[in-house]
């Protein structure tokens, strides 16, 4: 089982514009059947978690409302409306309590940590992020949020090309 940090980034290292809009994103040239796609990287995942503004922009933006399957956990100190039928759960909880709920309800798949941002780095901080998967946009932001706001060592473990995308994935490397 392996706790992913999978997203996408402008070249300057921004997942959102100031105004927290992912429309630079959703405008680029991706095959979802090319090395390093979501639908691919999604297969192997068990169990989920993301912040408040990332549930938000998903529920705003989504034509079908949520459309996951997996479990998910939302970081949030605020009630937040839920859709029927969908196993999210609300928590203001410690990552690594998290982590192990997420880690049992996964049954051996992978975890994600959705979004970005203090959350990322929270998970990063407690040593329960093991992968970076990073698809550089051709775009440049010049501010906004960024990819990772956490000093992290890492190691370059795969690379490809999807289209105008340029996909890393990266171990994170532990102190010793």
């Amino acid at each position: 089982m392996t706790t992913h940090y999978y997203t996408a980034s402008s070249l300057d290292g921004f997942i959102a514009t100031v105004d927290e809009s992912l429309e630079w994103l959703l405008k680029q040239d991706i095959d979802d059947d090319g090395p390093m796609a979501y639908p691919g990287f999604r297969e192997g995942l068990g169990a989920m978690a993301m912040g408040a503004h990332t549930y938000e922009w998903i529920m705003r933006h989504d034509d079908d409302g949520w459309g996951y399957t997996l479990p998910a956990w939302v970081f949030s100190h605020r009630e937040l409306e839920l859709p029927d039928g969908a196993d999210i759960r609300l928590t203001q909880a410690d990552v690594r309590q998290v982590h192990a709920e997420m880690t049992e309800r996964a049954a051996g798949k992978d975890l994600w940590i959705v979004g970005g941002g203090e959350l990322v780095g929270s998970f990063a901080d407690a040593g329960l992020l093991d992968e970076v998967w990073i698809q550089y946009a051709p775009v440049t932001l010049g501010a906004g949020a960024p990819v990772l706001p956490r000093a992290l060592d890492l190691e370059l473990i795969d690379v490809a090309r999807n289209r105008s995308f340029l996909c890393g994935r990266y171990r994170v490397l532990r102190a010793e």
